[in-house]
């Protein structure tokens, strides 16, 4: 029998979380760490935001969940909210990331062939994507790892290299239907697309009427200080895929897509139990209301300057360790000259520090959008302890 019963997809830590509090969090032994790893960029306003439990705790006490079948003036409520401050005319509501890909990967087809024009299905995508665990959502992405144990792959998309316009304008052929990217790279390291790669991916759909679909689930909603980061390259897609921070912790994601774009998302092409129920409509309104009243996203902006600032100081300290600096807002990457494991588990294990490991020998940092400037004095404290007495030799080993 296994030592838990939940299935080993995961290496778990001895870390075991049973309470939040604001940016800490507190284990099963009563220890407080502070989090700035907020569930991989889940928990955009901390784990104790009053606004968003008070809205659970009342929409529970309403109406949980009902069918799509029906009228839903939750769903309709949030969805204008969402269309009123992006590109989109049209909103489908997801239990999670992947959900959302989905749909967008769907919407990208659908597009071409409700017109007829049934040979464009492929999408191109890029290396050191990341997109969800499913299996068309890993099948877009070119990473083995994810692959293995789970072929043959889904057919209908092409790789070429992330920041490289020519290898993306090169792909495009006669079953080309759009782009798949992440304006900045989660797993794949924190890496921000180029402006010239960015703005040039959306001039070549424009030219050969394809659809850019965005993978926003982990960079939007505040997290690198606009709403949405495409906002910093000033283009907006066809298509995006949204999550993680909409719903400050609770299952939400959306597939927003403007009018054009969704012309073959037509009644029963697709659909969703539990998707759009009350209760995440509830929790994504809160966090809306909570940008609002809050200021957050000038918040991700100051807060982010800073504590990329106070790194990029630190970490010359340390050059057989610290490579530099990346990402936008809180958003933030430390490259490291070694695997990052080793010293994220460090960071936690030894120094009460949580954070999240990524491609490229990065660490990520993506704390509560609501951090304040005694958590990044903390967080600092911690990173300069750990530095200290990390072994490097340990970590070759």
């Amino acid at each position: 029998m296994p030592i838990t019963p939940l299935m080993p997809v995961y290496p778990r830590t001895a870390f075991r979380p049973v309470r939040g509090d604001h940016c800490h969090l507190i284990g099963e032994d009563g220890r407080r760490y502070l989090d700035f790893a907020a569930g991989i960029a889940v928990n955009s306003l901390g784990h104790s935001h009053k606004g968003l439990i008070g809205a659970i705790q009342s929409q529970a006490a309403e109406l949980m969940h009902v069918s799509n079948l029906y009228g839903s003036p939750q769903g309709e409520r949030l969805a204008q909210r969402l269309v009123d401050l992006t590109f989109a005319d049209t909103v489908f509501f997801t239990n999670s990331g992947a959900e959302a890909v989905e749909c967008a990967i769907k919407t990208a087809r659908a597009y071409h062939q409700h017109v007829g024009n049934d040979d464009k299905y492929e999408l191109i995508t890029f290396n050191n994507a990341f997109h969800g665990r499913t299996m068309a959502t890993i099948s877009a992405s070119n990473q083995e790892k994810m692959h293995k144990g789970f072929k043959p792959l889904l057919p209908g998309f092409a790789y070429v290299e992330f920041d490289d316009l020519a290898a993306a304008r090169a792909a495009i052929g006669p079953r080309t239907a759009g782009f798949l990217v992440e304006p900045v790279q989660g797993e794949g390291g924190v890496r921000a697309g180029s402006d010239q790669f960015i703005q040039g991916l959306r001039e070549l759909a424009d030219e050969h009427d394809l659809m850019l679909v965005l993978d926003e689930v982990q960079s939007g909603v505040g997290r690198c200080g606009t709403f949405y980061a495409h906002e910093h390259y000033g283009i907006a897609p066809d298509i995006l895929a949204t999550a993680k921070g909409i719903g400050g912790g609770f299952p939400l994601g959306a597939c927003l897509a403007t009018e054009k774009a969704a012309r073959g998302m037509i009644a029963g092409t697709h659909g969703s139990t539990y998707g759009g129920n009350p209760l995440a409509m509830a929790a994504g309104e809160a966090v809306l209301d909570a940008f609002a009243a809050e200021d957050i996203l000038a918040n991700v902006r100051e807060k982010g300057a800073k504590l990329a600032a106070r790194m990029e100081q630190f970490i010359g300290n340390y050059p057989e360790l610290f490579v530099e600096v990346r990402g936008r807002g809180l958003m933030l990457g430390l490259k490291l000259t070694v695997e990052p494991r080793g010293f994220v588990a460090h960071l936690r294990d030894n120094h009460g520090l949580l954070t999240v490991s990524a491609g490229d020998n990065v660490v990520r940092i993506v704390p509560p959008l609501v951090i304040g400037d005694e958590h990044i004095d903390e967080f600092m404290d911690r990173l300069s302890a750990a530095a200290a007495n990390f072994s490097l030799e340990g970590a070759a080993a």
